[in-house]
């Protein structure tokens, strides 16, 4: 499958090859959205930045679109760092990972055995079957089991079915929790909305994500460094306090404070000192002149 990507490279052409980082969008969104937040900011550092749709995700290849592979959303940070290889301006061995949301699940767990990633980073990283299981088990538990019938479902030629991860905004009442409520904000109205990021997603995408755990082998990443940054009030915190307390030494969480899980994606207020800590970041590992 071929993959969709966008590279920043910075205003000033370098004569020597430069570091560059891999940024990772959140789950059911698209490169357009956060990604280019961060490597807009990121590419004014003197970093070059790709990023890019999963595949079964935006403009990228891969049916039925929407699917949720864990598996693969992590194949695809090891060729997008395939990809940066190839290019003359890029230095190989000066690259770096940031997955935001879901993505910080992905990218750790890429990088946990592809060597070439020499610094990960994340920013209110998610561990994304955690996020869809623990609010209701037993209903993510009857969506494993009904995979295997909706697979047969699209052998047959039928649609695959998907799933609506928010409501819409008239569906919001006050029984709706916060968490959800930022989302809608964020997705559903014109500050992050984007044709390509449906906020939806296959439904047999369960019996993948069941199987998958982005957080266990995290040591694994050691001796390289890895930093993730999460808001003091985001819903998602313990997810990265988790993953720093099992990762080792190596690991750093840094937190912004009074962010919440979805500030991070476009708040310029905390996007700034995120920021700020990713180029000190990939700044000393990457060694950014």
């Amino acid at each position: 499958m071929t993959l969709a990507g966008q590279l920043y490279a910075p205003n000033n052409p370098s004569s020597t090859p430069l570091p560059a980082i891999v940024i990772g969008h959140q789950t059911t969104a698209v490169k357009e959205q956060s990604p280019a937040v961060y490597a807009q900011r990121l590419v004014e550092q003197g970093f070059i930045v790709l990023t890019f749709d999963a595949a079964y995700q935006g403009e990228s290849e891969g049916e039925p679109h929407g699917l949720e592979d864990p598996f693969q959303r992590s194949e695809d940070f090891r060729n997008a760092v395939s990809y940066l290889t190839t290019r003359e301006e890029v230095d190989p061995e000066r690259i770096g990972v940031l997955g935001i949301c879901g993505s910080g699940g992905y990218a750790p767990y890429a990088a946990q055995t592809d060597h070439r990633m020499k610094a990960v980073a994340t920013v209110s990283a998610a561990d994304v079957p955690s996020f869809f299981r623990n609010p209701d088990p037993e209903g993510f538990q009857q969506m494993v089991e009904q995979a295997g019938t909706l697979r047969t479902e699209e052998a047959a030629g039928f649609p695959a079915t998907l799933v609506s991860a928010l409501p819409e905004q008239n569906e919001i009442d006050d029984s709706t929790p916060q968490s959800i409520r930022e989302f809608v904000d964020y997705y559903k109205t014109s500050r992050g909305r984007h044709p390509r990021a449906t906020n939806k997603w296959v439904a047999r995408s369960a019996d993948l994500l069941d199987q998958f755990d982005p957080y266990a082998d995290i040591d694994k990443i050691a001796p390289r460094p890895l930093l993730m940054i999460a808001g003091t009030e985001a819903s998602t915190l313990h997810y990265s306090e988790d993953a720093v307390e099992g990762a080792g030494e190596n690991a750093e969480l840094f937190t912004i404070e009074g962010a919440t899980h979805v500030d991070l994606y476009d708040r310029d207020e905390y996007v700034t000192p995120a920021v700020d800590k990713l180029t000190e970041f990939f700044d000393q590992h990457l060694g950014n002149a």
